[in-house]
């Protein structure tokens, strides 16, 4: 575990479960942070608050939570896949699915958010940003609720140490210690 500048504790690699749960109050906060972006702009359009959310958000969801769902995809769903997991291989359709229409979404708000972000538009489509935001939250809670656990119950702790040094290796970051 490492403590952040910020002073919250900040769970390493060598408990990757707890990184994706982690990551995904993460996503959380940046979704609370569109929807504010998008109360904000009709009254003060792209001024330098909007800026620094928009640049906020592309930041997140154009590295982090590319990282986050190639954890998932690459590397967590084929463990539990490989461990027999009850329902694995429909939960993991499902799940690639939802990542699939995610990015998606995420390329056309993209646009949207760089103009804000350069201060050249006040504009952000409020259907696709509610779409967006609803998925991301429901995927979320799907995931917290059903995913984590079951890996939790099925993955043993080599499988546990092999998604943290992907995880870790993705980002470029050493893998401190091992189980």
């Amino acid at each position: 575990m490492t403590v952040s500048l910020l002073g919250a504790a900040a769970p390493g690699f060598d408990r990757p479960l707890d990184v994706l749960e982690a990551c995904h109050g993460r996503i959380a906060r940046q979704c609370d942070t569109l929807g504010k972006l998008l109360a904000h702009l009709p009254a003060h359009g792209a001024d330098a608050q909007a800026q620094q959310a928009a640049r906020a958000v592309l930041a997140y969801f154009d590295t982090a939570a590319v990282h986050h769902h190639d954890d998932e995809e690459r590397n967590l769903f084929p463990l539990l896949e490989q461990a027999g997991a009850p329902g694995a291989c429909d939960l993991v359709e499902t799940l690639t699915l939802e990542h699939d229409e995610l990015a998606l979404l995420w390329r056309r708000l993209r646009g949207q958010l760089q103009q804000i972000e350069a201060g050249s538009t006040a504009a952000l489509d409020e259907a696709l940003t509610h779409r967006f935001v609803a998925l991301n939250r429901s995927h979320l809670e799907f995931e917290n609720t059903h995913v984590l656990p079951l890996a939790r119950q099925v993955l043993d702790a080599a499988a546990i140490e092999r998604l943290g040094r992907a995880m870790a290796a993705r980002r470029g970051i050493a893998f401190a210690g091992s189980l």
